[in-house]
């Protein structure tokens, strides 16, 4: 932890924070002191009806009904929000919109990029809403897509919105059976689906493949392709874009209760079958437009471009900028390809105001020699998020000496189950290299040992001790709760268990320390993996790294480190000597690894988070064929080689 924040706000930052001006509707309403963002969320925690009774009416939601008290039940799970409330998700979205403006830019490789303006959007929306209703598509239905990151993912969602049908998605780089354990769950009536994606300097058709998910779908009345890599692919028996899409209507959208379903997303599913976690329409547009206004500052004349896909929450978070009147960007590709700055570029090109990324782009930018502030104008760029896995400090502090010390580094840590963040920033909020600034408003963020008592200054799981609105309504097909409950509640019964270790420090920030789950348990000592990956993934020779801690059934624990080396390095004895000091001196003696291991890549899920677990479970002898999913794995070969290092 280091004494000295990297980025400090300026009195105007303050003074013009969206947050301040939502703290002085506080004051004004209630009396309350909230001199600053801790004051503030102090108070939004302990009197969570009042919050978020307050962000209901700043940022002027609208009921067709009387929507009742704003908490009327605090129970969890089953906490009962807004019980009165009838609203629609996609209302929201077109009561910011701003004529003349784009809503969307469309960017990908090799694509000069495309302007889709908000008249435009709202035209789309109501063209494939109307076909999806002739096609039968009502409340309560499913339209699922098999989509890249384009503008047509972002119009799907919103048609089947409107309808008050449940949109699911994943992405293209998904194989047809993957793709069917996640969609084929929902039966759904219309599938959107198109001819192909790019990625890295190639084009990948996916006609096959989403004609193997088409046949899948027995439930299905209506395909619509989009012909995305060819503009006169045509697949009989669907319906394209332009005839779904590009007929005149009217833009009609139903009222629904609050915790109706708004969409259906999937948990990773690399150790069974993809939990589908479903979130409410009220939820989301409550819980969004806080992240998106109160914590990133985000507003209308803001463009947000969050470099993601289809399958990854972080897509739902994106679109909420159109809640808040923001243009977003969606971008098929690489965000390395062609040169490693290629993400920068587009930044630049784009003016770009708000970009996200992940610890594992930052560090490749770092390890390639890339200064995007002295090779790119960045003047629109005013912050840079990050998630997805730990950024270290030394990334961060690369950010500021790269990009720009003018532009914070907004940190986040949350998750598909809520669809938001537990941790991050606000512009009002200084930043410390390796921290995350502070807890969400609204999140009762708690640390606790092993006997559910808080502690400070000391690694504990990760609680949330209060309810959220945008909390699971339910997981699909669980019809009793028990899934639900097992997943975050059986820990500490009526708090919210994630799976996190973190430290919260004396002065509120919060350290990441990776999942609990795979806690490096030594000698009674326990130390997240994170720890282990900030040490050595800064050495140059060492591309990545995964560590694990295996208890063996002879009672001895055993704890290697599998390292993927940069080109033209080399595992000696001399490198294994430096990486087993660095870990010594900068993150504990008692967590050296008792092996350092050349590997030929780490495997991660779709969304790039590290199969420390399922891999753990491999080498205490479960058959990885019945541990791991390979379809939810990004490069399913490499588990056969960590199944035979296991053996």
């Amino acid at each position: 932890m280091t004494a000295d924040p990297q980025w400090v706000p300026t009195e105007s930052d303050v003074r013009d924070a969206v947050v301040t001006d939502f703290a002085r509707f506080v004051t004004r309403r209630h009396g309350v002191r909230v001199e600053d963002y801790r004051a503030l969320w102090r108070w939004s925690v302990a009197d969570p009806a009042a919050f978020w009774q307050d962000v209901w009416d700043y940022f002027e939601i609208r009921s067709a009904t009387d929507h009742g008290p704003a908490l009327a039940d605090a129970a969890m799970p089953g906490a009962v929000w807004f019980p009165g409330a009838t609203l629609n998700y996609v209302d929201h979205v077109f009561r910011n919109a701003r004529p003349g403006t784009p809503a969307i830019l469309y960017a990908g490789e090799g694509a000069t990029g495309i302007s889709v303006g908000w008249d435009e959007l709202r035209s789309a929306v109501a063209g494939l809403a109307a076909t999806l209703r002739e096609h039968g598509v009502g409340v309560g239905d499913r339209v699922v897509g098999y989509l890249p990151n384009i503008p047509e993912a972002v119009v799907a969602f919103l048609a089947t919105a409107s309808l008050g049908a449940v949109w699911a998605a994943c992405g293209q780089d998904y194989s047809a059976p993957a793709a069917l354990d996640r969609l084929g769950q929902l039966e759904p009536k219309a599938l959107i689906t198109a001819d192909g994606y790019r990625f890295g300097g190639k084009e990948h058709d996916r006609l096959a493949a989403s004609a193997d998910l088409r046949g899948g779908l027995s439930s299905l009345a209506l395909t619509v392709v989009v012909s995305h890599l060819d503009p006169d692919a045509v697949v009989d028996g669907t319906l394209t874009w332009a005839e779904a899409a590009g007929r005149d209507a009217a833009l009609e959208s139903v009222a629904v209760p609050f915790d109706h379903p708004l969409w259906v997303v999937f948990s990773s599913g690399t150790t069974g079958l993809p939990k589908g976690i479903v979130h409410g329409h009220g939820g989301v547009l409550l819980e969004h437009v806080k992240s998106l206004a109160l914590q990133l500052d985000i507003g209308r004349d803001d463009t947000l471009f969050w470099y993601t896909s289809p399958s990854w929450m972080m897509w739902n978070f994106q679109t909420a900028g159109l809640l808040v009147g923001a243009t977003i960007v969606c971008y098929d590709g690489s965000p390395s390809f062609p040169t490693p700055d290629s993400l920068w570029a587009l930044v630049s090109r784009l003016g770009v105001t708000v970009v996200g990324t992940s610890p594992g782009y930052v560090l490749a930018c770092d390890k390639a020699g890339v200064i995007p502030a002295r090779e790119h104008d960045l003047s629109a760029l005013r912050a840079v998020g990050v998630t997805g896995s730990t950024l270290p400090a030394a990334s961060s502090l690369w950010l500021s000496e790269n990009v720009g010390r003018r532009v914070p580094v907004v940190s986040i840590t949350g998750g598909t189950d809520v669809v938001s963040a537990f941790v991050g920033g606000a512009r009002s909020v200084p930043v410390w290299p390796g921290e995350l600034s502070a807890p969400c408003l609204g999140v009762a963020v708690d640390a606790f040992d092993e006997s559910g008592r808080p502690v400070r200054g000391e690694v504990g799981e990760l609680v949330v001790t209060a309810p959220m609105p945008s909390m699971p309504v339910s997981f699909w097909n669980d019809p009793d709760g028990k899934r639900y409950r097992e997943a975050y509640f059986d820990v500490f019964p009526g708090v919210w268990r994630h799976g996190d270790w973190i430290t919260i420090t004396d002065r509120g920030t919060v350290l990441m320390h990776g999942r609990s789950d795979s806690t490096l348990n030594r000698n009674g000592i326990r130390m997240g993996s994170a720890d282990i990956y900030q040490v050595v993934e800064k050495l140059p020779e060492v591309a990545e790294a995964l560590v694990v801690g295996v208890d063996l059934v002879d009672g001895g624990y055993w704890m290697p480190l599998f390292v993927v080396l940069s080109e033209g390095a080399e595992l000696d004895d001399a490198l294994k000597q430096r990486i087993r000091g660095a870990i010594r001196e900068q993150a504990s003696p008692r967590h050296v690894p008792d092996d350092i291991i050349e590997a030929p890549g780490i495997p991660h899920t779709r969304t790039g988070k590290k199969l420390e677990v399922p891999l753990k479970r491999i080498f205490q002898g479960a058959d990885a064929g019945r541990t791991v999913d390979r379809s939810a794995v990004d490069d399913p070969d490499l588990l056969d080689w960590f199944a035979r290092h296991g053996r």
